[in-house]
């Protein structure tokens, strides 16, 4: 009774038995036994190439691009020794060739199979080198033979290849596929708690607009109340104002991102949107003194968005940017157009983001920075998702960040 998967799972890689090396074992111990003259040689060669056929996969440097040519080598070696010792050029055992054709096609490119077939042709043709011409002569129906067995060998390294390439393009596009799915997954859980945090937000920010507006009235009128010689008392009721004034500025920002965007979508060049959130930077007293690097394409084509609300989006982009940067850092802003889209990133060598946070990011209200809102890239993020586009993040902690921006044109 074979063993369960999980007892399987449980023993080391030496003691565990697949299905693949009972195939080959059977397949070699067949061989054996069909041989027309079995010899002990023979016995042992083919034995020696059903046990390197089964521990080959057990060992973790065959599967190195070294381990791999070793592995290859040694196979057309053994098929070599024991195509000498069952005939030579006659010998029923040519087509063990295949094995060292098949594991270039599977494992190597197309100029590695073809170096193999020629190798494994060349190695079976040189048994000719080994003939006595003058008392031998091979009769044009073998020299058929001997050719018709090369192009064999041939055939299979081509279609092995072509099976093999067919595979690796089909895993591709499966990680590539598989990719997408994430990142579509991981925008749409983003879209989710936006929505339900923007729900929250508005509530709670238009519950607290009516006492801040008391609170605001009532210091106003302490204020004008109170005795020109009382000043610790007026300085107070000043602080009291200028708290709501900023309370209430930061509540008008929580229900600027909670309400939904009015998207004004015209025909516009996204370079020089970029180019307006660069000046707007570069203008604000509090930017961080950065150098920016324009590497703009010239094929961007001109497509309908907002372009208030994108230079928005790289404005935060940018400002995020420079304040992870340090003092004097570079900051690049590229744009290249994609099939039905165009890209553009902002790109910084900075200190990067923890992989913790880097699901997070884009939530309202997280922030690592100490006088942070949280509110920039969410702001980001709904208004690339209101654009039909989606935002991608590459970070590595202390190299830097890449938050590339994805746009379609239609």
């Amino acid at each position: 009774m074979p063993d369960s998967p999980a007892l399987q799972a449980s023993q080391p890689r030496w003691l565990r038995v697949r299905p693949e090396d009972v195939a080959w074992l059977v397949l070699f111990i067949s061989l054996a036994l069909a041989s027309p003259g079995p010899s002990p040689g023979e016995w042992q060669l083919l034995a020696a190439m059903a046990v390197f056929q089964v521990a080959e996969p057990r060992f973790v440097f065959f599967r190195s691009h070294s381990g791999v040519l070793t592995a290859i080598a040694v196979k057309l070696a053994l098929a070599y020794l024991l195509i000498g010792v069952t005939g030579g050029i006659a010998s029923s055992h040519f087509l063990i060739l295949i094995v060292p054709v098949v594991a270039a096609a599977t494992s190597l490119g197309a100029w590695g199979t073809a170096i193999a077939c020629l190798l494994s042709a060349a190695s079976y043709l040189s048994f000719l080198l080994f003939l006595d011409w003058n008392r031998f002569e091979i009769p044009p129906d073998q020299v058929r033979e001997i050719y018709l067995r090369i192009l064999m060998i041939a055939m299979v390294a081509l279609l092995t290849h072509q099976l093999a390439a067919a595979t690796r393009g089909q895993y591709r596009q499966y990680v590539e596929t598989a990719a997408k799915l994430e990142i579509a997954e991981a925008a749409a859980r983003r879209s989710e708690r936006l929505a339900a945090l923007g729900q929250l937000t508005a509530g709670l920010a238009h519950e607290l607009r009516n006492p801040l507006g008391t609170v605001k009235a009532s210091a106003e009128l302490l204020g004008r109340n109170l005795p020109p010689e009382n000043e610790i008392a007026r300085e107070l009721a000043g602080y009291i104002t200028t708290e709501v004034d900023r309370t209430n500025s930061l509540v008008t920002r929580f229900l600027d991102f909670a309400r939904p965007l009015a998207v004004r979508r015209a025909e516009g060049d996204l370079n020089q949107t970029a180019d307006a959130a660069i000046a707007a930077l570069t203008r604000s007293p509090s930017a961080p003194g950065i150098e920016i690097h324009r590497n703009y394409s010239p094929d961007i084509p001109r497509f309908a968005f907002d372009s208030e609300l994108m230079e928005r989006v790289f404005y935060n982009l940018l400002l995020n940017a420079a304040q992870a940067s340090p003092e004097g850092g570079t900051v690049t802003v590229k744009t290249r157009p994609l099939p039905g889209a165009v890209e553009a990133s902002v790109i910084d060598r900075g200190s990067g983001i923890n992989p913790a946070n880097r699901e997070s990011i884009f939530n309202p209200f997280f922030t690592t920075k100490p006088d942070g809102v949280g509110l920039g890239l969410a702001i980001v993020s709904k208004i690339v998702d209101e654009h039909g586009g989606r935002i991608e993040v590459e970070s590595e902690p202390g190299a830097g960040s890449s938050f590339r921006v994805i746009l379609p044109v239609s």
